[in-house]
């Protein structure tokens, strides 16, 4: 399936069959820490649904999502996780952030949870913030702190988790945020 940029840029976003570390290396290089979060520590899930973009017949651009459980001021329900996301070093700038983002949340819409989340480094929150997504914080101030497993047991995940609506009028809940799985 390939559909027009749902950002109106020249690329055409497709759903991916999978998403192997070959192909990460296509949009990335042949980098140990291709998302420059292995200072962490932190074991991650894969993700299950794969978005791409090809230009010239090479992929250029990767966003993955995953149904996840969480547990938000005591409360447990779900959320899409979103995670994997990379533009080739030498396309960014285009619009293909956007446009791949933007095609994995359509998919996401449709899985049944309301809220999508992320967890990305400092330097990547204004990005986010420029595609719509907000840091979950108390009172739009103070970060909530996000604990999430690990094989050895729950720590506090270190990235900044931002957060965007899947259905209309959908806000974050307040509370305690706790991802009841190891993160995406």
């Amino acid at each position: 399936m390939t559909n027009p940029s749902p950002a109106g840029s020249a690329f055409p976003t497709a759903r991916l069959a999978t998403y192997t570390r070959t192909e990460q290396r296509e949009i990335l290089g042949d980098s140990a820490d291709p998302y420059g979060v292995a200072d962490t520590g932190l074991t991650w899930l894969p993700k299950k649904e794969h978005f791409g973009i090809r230009h010239e017949g090479r992929l250029v651009a990767h966003t993955g999502l995953l149904r996840l459980p969480i547990s938000i001021g005591g409360v447990e329900t779900e959320v899409v996780g979103v995670g994997g996301v990379a533009v080739a070093p030498d396309l960014r700038g285009h619009g293909l952030a956007r446009a791949i983002v933007a095609a994995a949340l359509d998919h996401a819409r449709t899985m049944g949870p309301q809220h999508a989340i992320l967890f990305c480094r400092p330097p990547l929150v204004p990005l986010y913030r420029r595609l719509g997504w907000e840091r979950v914080d108390r009172d739009g101030e103070v970060e909530v702190e996000v604990v999430v497993d690990q094989p050895d047991g729950p720590v506090p995940m270190p990235l900044h988790t931002m957060w965007t609506p899947l259905r209309d009028g959908a806000a974050w809940p307040t509370g305690p945020v706790r991802l009841l799985s190891l993160p995406m």
